[in-house]
């Protein structure tokens, strides 16, 4: 359930950093040359994780975030349970970082704001999608956004490769096509994948400007300001229930604040290409999640499927190994 973006992800890639325009040409770091030696918002233990733990860790999180989230929604609505994860998320990364107001430049903040703007956008067309279409197959389509951008921006034709498996196990998971379901949720859940590449990019963009979290932090406030009219209006007085506002909390560090972290720290040390392709295991995760939240059995297809999407990240993983090892070598 990748509609509600995880917030963990506020580490910035320092200005310095030699790939200051994409992720996907962002080398991979080794030990002595780590750009999140000093990130202080984030424990010296999810570091250790590495850039694939970070990945998975985060995705897990934010998954069962979600799950969590489709039982909040009868109480406060779709758009409400969204506005309660970006408010809770901004508030949450706001006091931890504490992010700088001064001495960025207009082109800084750019990033930062159609960074939140993307991220609200994404959360908002996710959970339109769950209103009219089954959990499964709205974060199968939902997929489809990072892996066409790991085949866009991906320079070598083995990365094709695994994202196409992974794209077969996408389509299998969710039963194997999508003629049955609502156009309009699929419509929702296809623009929700559109913003999900878009802040793969600008995630990365926005950690390499600002320091630590304060990119995160900023864009964050963005969000919760862009999207809070939306909320107001469908929920009203619903969102100032106790009940729902503790729900929401845990919704918005599952789903927003931890993993964000976590896949900013990742994007310090990964491709996007890469990084997308990892992305492709929210499906599996999600079905995972669903099934011991919400009871969701899983049938032999969508087992089938959990296996092609992770096959597909263990070879996206291998290759990127393999080629960081081939330039420590060199």
């Amino acid at each position: 359930m990748r509609a509600e973006p995880s917030p963990g992800s506020p580490v910035s890639i320092p200005s310095t950093s030699p790939t200051a325009t994409t992720a996907t040409t962002a080398p991979v770091a080794t030990p002595a040359a780590d750009p999140t030696a000093n990130v202080a918002v984030t424990p010296g233990r999810m570091g250790s994780l590495g850039p694939v733990g970070l990945v998975l860790a985060g995705g897990i999180s934010v998954q069962f975030g979600g799950a969590l989230a489709v039982t909040l929604m009868p109480r406060a609505g779709a758009l409400g349970v969204v506005t309660l994860r970006l408010l809770v998320a901004a508030v949450v990364l706001l006091v931890i970082c504490r992010p700088s107001l001064r001495g960025h430049s207009r082109a800084d903040w750019g990033t930062v704001v159609v960074f939140g703007v993307t991220m609200a956008a994404m959360n908002g067309l996710f959970y339109q999608s769950l209103a009219r279409i089954p959990l499964g197959p709205a974060v199968t389509l939902e997929v489809l956004g990072p892996l066409a951008l790991s085949v866009l921006t991906s320079r070598r034709a083995l990365n094709a490769v695994w994202a196409g498996l992974a794209l077969a196990g996408v389509f299998l998971l969710g039963g194997g096509g999508f003629s049955s379901l609502d156009p309009v949720g699929v419509a929702f859940a296809l623009g929700a994948g559109a913003m999900w590449a878009t802040y793969i990019v600008f995630s990365a963009r926005t950690g390499r400007r600002f320091p630590q979290a304060d990119g995160l932090a900023l864009a964050m406030v963005v969000a919760a300001v862009v999207f809070l009219p939306l909320g107001v209006a469908e929920s009203g007085t619903k969102l100032l229930n106790p009940t729902t506002i503790a729900l929401g909390s845990a919704v918005a560090v599952l789903s927003s604040v931890l993993p964000y972290t976590l896949e900013l720290l990742a994007l310090r040390r990964l491709p996007s290409s890469t990084f997308a392709i990892l992305m492709s295991l929210e499906p599996a995760v999600a079905a995972t999640a669903g099934f011991l939240i919400l009871h969701q059995a899983l049938s032999v297809p969508e087992a089938m499927a959990i296996a092609l999407v992770v096959a597909a990240s263990m070879g996206a993983v291998r290759t990127q190994v393999g080629r960081g090892k081939a330039k420590v070598d060199v």
